[in-house]
């Protein structure tokens, strides 16, 4: 390659690297090490971590933006959100939130990321618009570890880890619907893509609750693996995957039958994950093996371990 093709080529990657990570091809997947203080990011077209992003001291819940500029992050020491500024790869703005923000996910119209605040029982949301703390909702169940939308953004449904309990909240109302008991210690929570149903797994059950969300009843419970921990539905809504952290698989339960159709061993410790939006791939954080498992959803098989830092805590894909 002569001099001048390698000064284009040079131009055009320092070009590329100042572009925001939804500019260059998405998805990619963004993984926070809680034992690190870092985000790995991995190109899903190529399952190669590509950067490394600076996360605060105890980077755990993550969402994106919608224009992809900023990455929420709970940074759970500091008792706050920590914004990413993604094109800059630095370190951005905070919003103070409450004591132990665990869990973080975003609203289906990306206008308000939530966080699951341990300490004080509540849910926090930030307005996106403006990156600041709008309100906060009290919830009935201690110990909020993960809150999650329904994708028609109506309910938000809390897994209290000491409450043995799901609180259902309405969001426009900002007022607590129901409260429903599950095994003990709930975490990872996945709704169908119609928001008929969500799947909430109980980590010390070893159990998967599937709840009706117009009734607010269990309608099944589904045997797990070891310490069922986190949940990612498939898009087709055809498949659950849960994740098994003492037996270090994750478990495919077909929606249908509610059964257990398939399992697939990953890395130790396997906790929280998440899809392609083409469901065709599931990335799944491996806590104590420092890696993230990539698993081919048609022929339900691992296809590789993808190093990244220390105690990776979940995944989050766009």
């Amino acid at each position: 390659m002569t001099m001048p093709s390698l000064r284009r080529l040079a131009l055009a990657l320092a070009f590329a690297a100042a572009l925001p990570a939804t500019a260059l091809g998405a998805p990619f997947a963004y993984v926070p090490n809680e034992g690190s203080g870092t985000i790995s990011v991995i190109d899903t077209a190529t399952d190669q971590v590509v950067n490394e992003l600076p996360g605060g001291s105890k980077p755990r819940g993550l969402a994106i933006g919608a224009d992809g500029r900023w990455l929420y992050v709970s940074d759970q020491p500091n008792n706050r959100l920590q914004l990413v500024e993604l094109k800059e790869r630095k370190l951005g703005a905070t919003v103070a939130l409450g004591e132990s923000p665990e869990g973080v996910s975003i609203s289906p119209d990306e206008r308000w990321v939530i966080a699951a605040i341990e300490g004080k029982n509540e849910i926090a949301v930030t307005d996106t618009r403006t990156n600041s703390l709008a309100f906060s909702i009290p919830v009935r169940g201690k110990n909020p570890e993960h809150a999650v939308f329904s994708p028609n953004g109506r309910l938000l449904f809390v897994s209290a880890e000491e409450g043995d309990a799901v609180d259902i909240l309405d969001f426009a109302s900002r007022k607590q619907l129901a409260q429903v008991a599950v095994g003990a210690r709930p975490r990872g929570i996945g709704f169908l893509p119609d928001s008929s149903r969500a799947y909430v797994a109980a980590e010390n059950a070893n159990e998967v609750f599937v709840i009706d969300t117009v009734s607010f009843a269990i309608v099944a419970r589904i045997k797990a693996g070891l310490r069922a921990n986190g949940i990612a539905v498939h898009p087709s809504g055809k498949e659950v995957y849960v994740s098994n952290g003492g037996d270090a698989n994750v478990s495919v339960i077909d929606t249908a039958s509610n059964r257990v159709v398939a399992t697939v061993p990953v890395g130790q410790r396997p906790w929280n994950m998440a899809l392609t939006p083409d469901g065709k791939k599931l990335y799944v954080a491996n806590g104590r093996s420092g890696s993230v498992s990539v698993i081919d959803t048609a022929s339900r098989s691992k296809l590789r371990d993808v190093p990244v830092g220390k105690l990776p805590w979940g995944v989050v894909i766009k």
